[in-house]
């Protein structure tokens, strides 16, 4: 079911090629056949039980309901248009949309992960008996191309929500404008906290339709690299760390918080904490800064950055410290012979990429379902991307099945309350796995 359509500014073509803005329909399984091939761009329970107001939650914490950014025309703020069945009204398709650079194995992971949720929805009677619809977006990593797809899917596609997503960066460049459409966005890429603290949690009225499903927030994250460095003390006998991660948004936590956890909760010494430019390509000098502090291991965090680049310098000069913590490339089933066997001695905190775990009953059928699918073409597994979304669209059926509509523009506040009052344990358990009021997204 991976027969597409493709539009370009309204222009239809063929053959899933695509350029300007990478903008795919993905029709129902009605209209698709299966060919195995890829495009260029390549349930469920719920409790009513009380709990802690979201909001409240958010503001105490920062670490809540995640936001993803989806642009609209302040303009056109009632959404598209009347009586066409805009915004999830109308008795035709609900039409979802997805944002992801599918340029990266990450997000091509999440585009085909989507693929198969809305596949399996509707080979069992769709949402509320009407075929899901999804409609496909390659952000390129970029904010103003995020800004340009998302503004199409609210204002010419009608889609009912939006997933997805990946770079911190382009999530927070267009959230302003996701809560002047109301449309729920579910976040299943970026893990920068500001995501939280600065938008719902501080503006819950204006904001309350936006979650993150996952992954867990990068202040989650900086404390489980101080824990893992005394981990490795434990384990290897070190106990000096130099924490040097890429200067993106989501790793701010990890110089903020990895470091001082390190040597106040457990003792160990922190030679040196740097950022460094995403675009690096010469590693040399940031290793051997890393050598000449005698830490034992290298903490990273590392996602924009080529990570087989940074390990291939590593290995090559035989550096006197491991490299530890976590390196998104490293998350590709293909990542070993992408460095010709260079990580065999790189450990990081991946998820997928040597196989899954049955974390819950859901996770390997889906894990194998997509390895099955795509075991010609990488990356041969979801990547951790992957997982959130298609729980995502789970999360998103049971909750407009719940309220009764999929129309967000007369009845959101409905479906907002049931988005925060599900309960769903998903393909990657939780918190990623499951979403609830208080604990979506952490």
């Amino acid at each position: 079911m991976e027969s597409i359509g493709t539009e370009t500014h309204g222009l239809r073509t063929v053959a899933g090629v695509t350029d300007g803005l990478h903008r795919t329909t993905t029709m129902t399984p009605q209209d698709t056949t299966d060919d195995g091939t890829d495009d260029e761009t390549d349930g469920t329970g719920r409790t009513n039980r009380p709990k802690t107001r979201r909001r409240d939650f958010l503001a105490a914490t920062g670490a809540g309901v995640g936001a993803f950014g989806l642009a609209g025309c302040v303009g056109n703020l009632g959404g598209p248009g009347g009586g066409g069945g805009g915004g999830g009204g109308g008795d035709g398709p609900i039409k979802v949309g997805h944002l992801a650079p599918v340029q990266l194995d990450m997000g091509k992971g999440s585009m085909r992960s989507a693929r198969l949720a809305v596949e399996e929805i509707n080979s069992n009677g769709g949402i509320m008996d009407r075929d899901v619809e999804l409609v496909e977006g390659d952000t390129q990593a970029s904010p103003s191309q995020a800004s340009n797809l998302v503004n199409e899917m609210v204002n010419q596609d009608n889609v009912s929500m939006i997933s997805g997503t990946f770079a911190s960066e382009v999530t927070l460049g267009i959230l302003d404008r996701v809560g002047n459409t109301g449309v729920p966005l579910l976040d299943t890429g970026s893990a920068s906290p500001r995501i939280t603290q600065e938008y719902p949690a501080q503006d819950y009225e204006t904001f309350k339709n936006v979650f993150r499903v996952g992954p867990v927030n990068s202040n989650f994250q900086a404390d489980l690299l101080a824990d893992y460095g005394k981990f490795l003390s434990d384990t290897h006998g070190w106990n000096s760390f130099a924490v040097v991660v890429e200067d993106a948004e989501w790793t701010k936590p990890m110089t903020q918080r990895t470091g001082q956890r390190m040597e106040a909760e457990h003792g160990l010494e922190v030679t040196m904490t740097q950022r460094i430019a995403p675009d690096t390509s010469d590693f040399a000098p940031v290793l051997d800064s890393i050598a000449n502090s005698g830490a034992d291991a290298h903490i990273k965090a590392i996602s924009h950055i080529t990570g087989t680049a940074m390990l291939s310098s590593w290995g090559s000069n035989d550096y006197p410290f491991g490299e530890e913590g976590i390196n998104v490339a490293s998350m590709s089933p293909q990542y070993w012979g992408d460095t010709n066997g260079g990580c065999l001695y790189e450990t990081t905190s991946e998820t997928g990429a040597a196989g899954v775990a049955p974390i819950t009953e859901k996770t390997v059928p889906f894990a194998k379902q997509y390895e099955e699918k795509h075991a010609e073409s990488r990356p041969t597994a979801p990547m951790y991307m992957g997982f959130g979304t298609y729980d995502a669209m789970y999360v998103y059926k049971n909750a407009v099945e719940a309220a009764g509509t999929a129309n967000y523009q007369e009845n959101l506040d409905t479906i907002v309350a049931e988005l925060e009052g599900t309960d769903y344990t998903g393909t990657s358990g939780l918190p990623g796995g499951t979403v609830a009021r208080g604990r979506i997204g952490r």
